[in-house]
């Protein structure tokens, strides 16, 4: 979005609630974690949240959308694009656009990751467990459930040991990890993407083939896809010694 569209005219928004976009310029487009901020001239930025199921689209003018007009939560029309973000739980216009992420971690995905900023973020959290910290947005911005299971499947790590018990550099290498996992696949297509453990409960862990087991984690319940071989106590033994 920001390669098409940065320096570009709004000529018509919608609905309503955006309308004072129109003939305004964005000036820069930018993400934290699922929230994108594009910020526009006269100090006011659009904000969007996307969770599960929103989602930004850009179309030729003309061109046939691929979701119902009637999901499309934010429509805007520039020159020769036409972006449509789709089923958004949260759209507003702010005029601080601090205030939407202020809570939020560094982005996982930016250039340049403050890595440190994380790891002294993970020293204060409340997580019970390692597999809870890397969903806590609050300390990184951008791990999902996807990421958590393969990375922590990557270093063989217990999703249940407590983040107390992992010196900094390990926690430093977590990080790292997830972050290398997610910029390789930002290259990759989704046909393409292939996960170790998520998605796979009972088939046979690719590096031991124990079956993937499945279970509930965290106050929401998140369901955790890990090995029990690989990931195991002997496995948290391993690591420690290494």
């Amino acid at each position: 979005m920001r390669r098409r569209l940065a320096g570009q005219l709004v000529r018509e928004a919608r609905p309503a609630a955006i309308a004072r976009l129109k003939g305004r310029r964005l000036e820069a487009v930018d993400a934290n974690g699922k929230h994108l901020l594009m910020r526009f001239e006269g100090a006011m930025t659009l904000h969007s949240h996307m969770r599960m199921t929103g989602a930004w689209h850009l179309y030729r003018p003309g061109e046939r959308w691929r979701q119902p007009e009637r999901y499309a939560t934010a429509v805007l029309t520039f020159e020769d694009t036409v972006a449509v973000c789709f089923k958004a739980p949260v759209m507003e216009l702010v005029v601080d656009e601090r205030l939407p992420v202020a809570h939020l971690g560094p982005d996982i995905l930016v250039d340049p990751f403050d890595l440190d900023e994380v790891i002294r973020r993970a020293s204060r959290s409340d997580a019970p467990t390692v597999g809870e910290l890397l969903l806590d947005q609050r300390v990184c911005a951008g791990v999902g459930n996807i990421y958590k299971c393969e990375t922590l499947w990557a270093l063989r790590l217990d999703p249940w040991t407590p983040p107390a018990q992992l010196a900094e550099p390990r926690l430093r290498r977590i990080y790292t990890s997830a972050r290398q996992l997610m910029r390789r696949n930002l290259l990759t297509s989704i046909a393409q993407q292939r996960s170790a453990v998520h998605g796979r409960g009972g088939r046979p862990c690719p590096r031991c083939e124990m079956p993937i087991r499945i279970q509930p984690q965290g106050a929401q319940a998140r369901l955790t896809y890990f090995c029990p071989r690989c990931q195991g106590e002997p496995a948290r033994n391993a690591l420690s010694t290494r």
